[in-house]
Formats: C-alpha cells, sequence, structure tokens
C-alpha cells in the first residue's frame, strides 16, 4: 500500500511535469541541492547504522545495539531538522500554495531569476503543491520511525533483545530502508531532474 501511495504521487509529478516542463525546471531551480543531498547523505548513513543495529541485536551485543539504534535516530531527527530549515525557506519566500497563514503565494524571486521564460503561476503552485505532499508524507513516515526507535532504544536498554530475538529491530530496520528508499526516488526527482526551464 507504500509502495502504491507513493508511486501514486511520483506519477502525478511526472505527469504534471511532462505537461508543465518549464513551469515545473523554473520552480525546482529554488530548490537548494545542497540541502537535499545532505539529507540525502544523513538518510545513508542511518541505513547502515541500522544495518549494524541488527548485526548488533544478532551478535548480543546490547550496547552496541543500544549506540546504532540512538545513531539511526539522531539520523532521523537531524533529517528533520534539515527539513524544517528547508520549509522555513519556503516558507519565507512565500512558495507554500495558496494564501498560507495570510503570506500569499508568489514566485516574483523565480520570475526575476529567469526572466525570459514566462512562468505560470498556477501551475508552480502545482509543482509546490506536490513538492510538500511528498516531502511532507516522507516526513511523517520519519517521525513515524522515531517513535519506533525511541520504543527500540527503551526495549533494548532493559534488555529484550539478542540472538534469540530480534525481529522488532529487524523489522523496524525494513521499514527504516523503505523510508530511505523513497527518499532516494525523491531527492533526484524533485532535486535534480532539469531544473532549467527551456
Amino acid at each position: 500500500t507504500e509502495i502504491m501511495f507513493f508511486g501514486g504521487m511520483f506519477l502525478a509529478y511526472l505527469v504534471y511535469r511532462v505537461n508543465y516542463f518549464t513551469d515545473f525546471a523554473a520552480a525546482s531551480s529554488s530548490i537548494k541541492v545542497p540541502l537535499g543531498a545532505i539529507n540525502t547523505a544523513v538518510l545513508l548513513c542511518s541505513s547502515l547504522t541500522v544495518v549494524l543495529a541488527v548485526r548488533a541485536a544478532q551478535m548480543g551485543k546490547r550496547r552496541l545495539l543500544i549506540w546504532m539504534l540512538i545513531l539511526t535516530l539522531i539520523f532521523g531527527l537531524a533529517f528533520l531538522a534539515i527539513k524544517g530549515v528547508e520549509w522555513h525557506e519556503k516558507y519565507e519566500e512565500h512558495h507554500i500554495p495558496g494564501n498560507f497563514m495570510g503570506r500569499a503565494f508568489d514566485i516574483s524571486d523565480i520570475q526575476q531569476a529567469h526572466p525570459k521564460v514566462a512562468i505560470d503561476p498556477r501551475h508552480a503552485q502545482i509543482f509546490f503543491s506536490l513538492y510538500f505532499a511528498m516531502t511532507g508524507i516522507h516526513a511523517l513516515h520519519m517521525i513515524v520511525g522515531v517513535g519506533i526507535f525511541l520504543w527500540l532504544i527503551y526495549k533494548a536498554w532493559k534488555g529484550d533483545f539478542g540472538p534469540k530475538y530480534y525481529t522488532p529491530v529487524e523489522i523496524a530496520g525494513l521499514y527504516w530502508h523503505f523510508v530511505d528508499v523513497v527518499w532516494i526516488y525523491l531527492f533526484p526527482l524533485i532535486y535534480l531532474i532539469d531544473r532549467k526551464p527551456l
């Protein structure tokens, strides 16, 4: 169900991107690639710590398990903090679709960056609607993951996991990897695909 859900959003993004290529390219050029790249690195590191946590549980290394779970939690929180910075920048730039908290949608800065291109604000709003929907739902999955890892840290601290029983750690790891894979699709789709209008 998760794959179908995200797949539908990816498909919607691609269909609109094809139909409104110039407007989407101009709007996506306002998204900062370095923040997305840092978040990608953070998530890849968190995938490594999850794998190491599962291995530590399999080997009965309780202290290492706890530390790897804590590191995964820290990486997850770092991702959310960076995403919060990025969303705040979009708020400051008036790139939130509609009239959000009394701030009307405005792409004059994007238009100034691309003076030779006529950008339709309605199409730019579609881009930012999809951007906030996809990254927001991904962030919601991250928040759920943070909650799961807090619970795992507590259970690991109590000594509930070891070589004979580590299924919750493994299942949480699979969930975390799924969230990472979704980001691996989101990052190039939003941040890297041609950002220059025709």
